[in-house]
């Protein structure tokens, strides 16, 4: 009877995996696309190839997402992206959004 019982002990202890966040880049008609690149390169960590293809995506569509983790990490991506934003003058919309 004690492995049944360790075995639920176990089975209770498991780690629950949290939950994931898209974070979406939205497209407006003022943020230059060179910027929005430097972005994706500098705060979601595309290479420049896919950067620069995932931008077209944003700029053909209203948006697309930039990226997928644990909620804090999408946040905070997603705070970077802004503040970086405001401060060269720009209102790129970015938010973390639940999958």
């Amino acid at each position: 009877m004690a492995a049944k019982e360790q075995i639920r002990d176990l089975e209770k202890e498991k780690i629950k995996i949290p939950r994931q966040y898209q974070v979406l880049i939205y497209n407006d008609d003022f943020t230059p696309m060179d910027f929005v690149v430097e972005v994706l390169i500098q705060i979601f960590n595309k290479d420049p190839d896919s950067a620069i293809s995932l931008m077209m995506s944003i700029h053909k569509g209203s948006y697309a997402v930039a990226g997928i983790y644990p909620k804090d990490i999408a946040a905070t991506k997603a705070a970077d992206a802004v503040q970086w934003a405001r401060q060269e003058g720009y209102p790129l919309k970015v938010e973390a959004v639940c999958r």
